[in-house]
């Protein structure tokens, strides 16, 4: 079997990053039969998936299929014309640099935003992987439920506009893994970066014992900073509202299945924050894009209360006192769309 071949006539598919996400990604392409070629960083993870076909260290719940084959080698996605990324989201530059052919397609994966430059991952791949055509699959995805082939739904964002969708969709939908289609690939990407210090924030309330209430509070007025902050940066709002904004958003904050929710749960139980990162062998990305959004919404005049609140947590700020400091806010109108300063 060559590198251009699968079963059949379908094509592989390459997955770069063997973290949870990109396993469970990897495991759910290889469903139809196709073979899945995965790029892992550490060599134990590539030996552990070839030979026992086992990811212990991200996702030892799954039985890989023999149609996966892991490698630690990015030359071998030269031949490859359809690759998911699913590093994290602030090693991604750097890893996509070291490919020696750009895809033709290339599927972000990668939640986040890029520390020190602000740049959304699109921005990121379009200079590490000039030539390829941009796409964003987002939306709410627990990795361990789709390496069960339980149903999903995502979006899938295609700057390529229809033309890449036809070409996409049918390499990436599943029976049970059913994308929807958008052009707004800035959108797809802010709903699921800002989830994820969302999520961290309803950890915190999780963590504290505040109740249902306060973190349904927290969900949606995190909402209507997640819409203000797209409407800055262009995204549409029907984008926000669909699965890769407020779908995700509800997932990552109900379950101690989202890491970013566990990290402020932790945080709330009075665990700091710079052993709590130190510790994790997953990431939290919300941890690392809570700073860059704090500071792109200071710049850009947007009212972020709650970004800036985990942020502040994150800094080593107690929990306690950074929620008191938010119910203690003047009370105003509940707008959503406008910059007016409100909680």
């Amino acid at each position: 079997m060559t590198l251009r071949q699968a079963e059949g006539d379908r094509e592989i598919v390459g997955v770069i990053g063997a973290g949870a996400w990109g396993t469970a990604l990897a495991q759910m392409l290889s469903s139809d039969g196709r073979e899945v070629l995965l790029w892992a960083f550490e060599p134990e993870v590539v030996d552990a998936i070839n030979s026992e076909h086992r990811n212990s260290q991200y996702l030892p719940s799954a039985k890989l299929a023999d149609n996966i084959r892991a490698t630690g080698d990015l030359s071998d996605f030269a031949a490859i014309d359809t690759v998911l990324a699913v590093t994290p989201a602030q090693v991604l530059g750097k890893v996509l640099e070291g490919l020696t052919r750009p895809p033709r397609d290339l599927v972000l994966c990668s939640k986040g935003i890029e520390a020190g430059t602000g740049r959304l991952m699109n921005d990121v791949a379009r200079a590490a992987s000039p030539g390829s055509e941009i796409a964003v699959l987002s939306g709410p995805t627990f990795a361990h439920e789709v390496a069960a082939g339980l149903p999903t739904a995502i979006t899938l964002a295609c700057e390529g506009g229809r033309e890449q969708w036809e070409r996409l969709s049918p390499a990436v939908a599943r029976l049970a893994f059913r994308p929807y289609y958008s052009d707004d690939v800035t959108g797809a990407e802010i709903g699921g970066s800002i989830k994820n210090v969302l999520a961290i924030a309803c950890g915190v309330i999780d963590g504290l014992g505040l109740g249902q209430n306060a973190r349904a509070s927290v969900i949606a007025r995190g909402y209507a900073e997640m819409l203000r902050f797209g409407e800055e940066l262009g995204a549409q709002t029907e984008t926000l509202a669909g699965l890769c904004g407020l779908g995700d958003l509800v997932l990552t904050c109900s379950s101690t299945s989202s890491r970013n929710f566990s990290l402020g749960k932790a945080l709330g139980e009075g665990q700091s924050a710079a052993d709590l990162m130190a510790d994790r062998t997953t990431v939290a990305e919300g941890a690392h894009t809570a700073p860059v959004l704090a500071e792109l919404a200071k710049d850009r005049g947007i009212s972020m209360p709650i970004v800036v609140a985990v942020n502040a947590i994150l800094k080593g700020e107690a929990p306690s006192d950074v929620v008191a400091m938010l119910l203690a806010r003047p009370l105003t109108a509940e707008t959503i769309g406008d910059q007016a300063d409100i909680a």
